[in-house]
């Protein structure tokens, strides 16, 4: 167990490394920590509450995003913290070093990061090894996307690459088309070209479906950096394209209160009202036809209340994770589950049933 009020002095440390060494140490004490029995339980307090999204029970509606566990190496100990999901990645179809450092930066100050990775990770086939020896009751989402060197015209074939070496395994899986430090990336969110990646896609999970037995559904994370009619008509793809959900937002590239010249995407408070302003779009576009997971900026338990009434089903942390620590996540679990009290069931979210599996439906 961590104790309560550990955190701000362990994060007094961290704090004076190099922001890519204190992560990579954060990942390394997560990961021990979880095999010397630590962190079993973490999170007392966590409240029971399930929520059932995408034809899938979340023990609770909170998730780490993506970026944070690329590799897979910390899935079980980020649910010891009392996550309800964990989504790890961006992984790729072929290990790649990313970008040159340094390419991550803290802004202390105003509670964000600046990072432009890249993509860095061990490939696609190290993840599946992970994924077989992972805890089945840990529900995992896997962020998937396209190599450095693959052009733009071949994306499509990384990205099923990565979907067929995942699906045995994941709980769902998000296709990453917004990433602002692959360069090109973020012209797939657009017209012809989204539209053949997701009928591939949606090709392939049908035929993966029926050969495993059992349907894992994909969503899609999309950039904050665009207008209201450019969500719109997005929003209008994935539906006609049978997606099952969608992530927002990722990263963007505005620097809203933000003064760095740092090139790369700004995450944490800053990203909060950015990214809430999207979902609300979304949200209105999509009028209940697909589920919102929302992130970017939650930094308190009233930053994710505020995502969920803006049309969010579940929401994912990051910055906020980073300079809050574990506690914030059980905050943010007992906000939302008094949410849920109250009443409050958000569009996309399905009734819970007693006993229900927690994973994707059998065919």
């Amino acid at each position: 167990m961590i104790p309560a009020g550990i955190y701000p002095w362990a994060r007094a440390f961290l704090f004076r490394l190099e922001p890519e060494c204190a992560h990579d140490l954060c990942l390394k004490l997560l990961s021990g920590g979880n095999k010397l029995g630590l962190l079993r339980p973490s999170a007392p307090g966590l409240p029971g509450a399930p929520v059932r999204v995408m034809g899938l029970e979340f023990p609770n509606p909170v998730g780490m995003a993506a970026g944070f566990d690329k590799d897979g190496t910390c899935m079980e100990a980020l649910s010891g913290l009392g996550f309800g999901f964990v989504e790890v990645g961006t992984v790729t179809p072929r290990p790649q070093p990313g970008n040159p450092g340094p390419r991550l930066f803290r802004l202390e100050a105003q509670q964000a990061l600046i990072n432009r990775m890249g993509f860095n990770n061990q490939g696609v086939e190290a993840l599946a090894s992970r994924l077989k020896k992972v805890d089945a009751r840990v529900l995992v989402g896997v962020n998937i996307g396209k190599n450095k060197d693959t052009p733009l015209e071949l994306a499509h074939e990384d990205y099923l690459v990565c979907l067929r070496k995942v699906y045995f395994r994941a709980d769902y899986v998000t296709v990453n088309l917004s990433s602002p430090n692959t360069p090109g990336l973020r012209k797939l969110q657009f017209g012809s070209s989204l539209t053949r990646l997701l009928d591939l896609l949606k090709e392939e999970q049908g035929r993966l479906s029926r050969e495993y037995g059992r349907y894992v559904p994909i969503a899609v994370k999309l950039a904050p950096d665009m207008d209201d009619d450019a969500l719109c008509t997005l929003a209008s793809q994935l539906v006609a394209a049978d997606m099952d959900a969608l992530v927002a937002t990722n990263t963007t590239l505005t620097r809203p209160g933000v003064d760095s010249k740092e090139a790369g995407g700004l995450s944490g408070r800053p990203l909060g009202a950015l990214s809430t302003s999207r979902i609300q779009v979304l949200a209105a576009a999509l009028a209940g036809r697909l589920p919102i997971i929302g992130v970017g900026g939650i930094m308190t338990a009233d930053d994710a209340v505020e995502k969920m009434r803006a049309g969010a089903s579940l929401v994912q942390l990051y910055s906020g994770f980073v300079f809050q620590g574990p506690e914030l996540v059980v905050q943010v679990a007992r906000a939302l589950a008094r949410e849920g009290e109250a009443g409050v069931r958000q569009a996309g979210q399905e009734p819970v049933v007693p006993g229900a599996a927690g994973r994707p439906h059998s065919l």
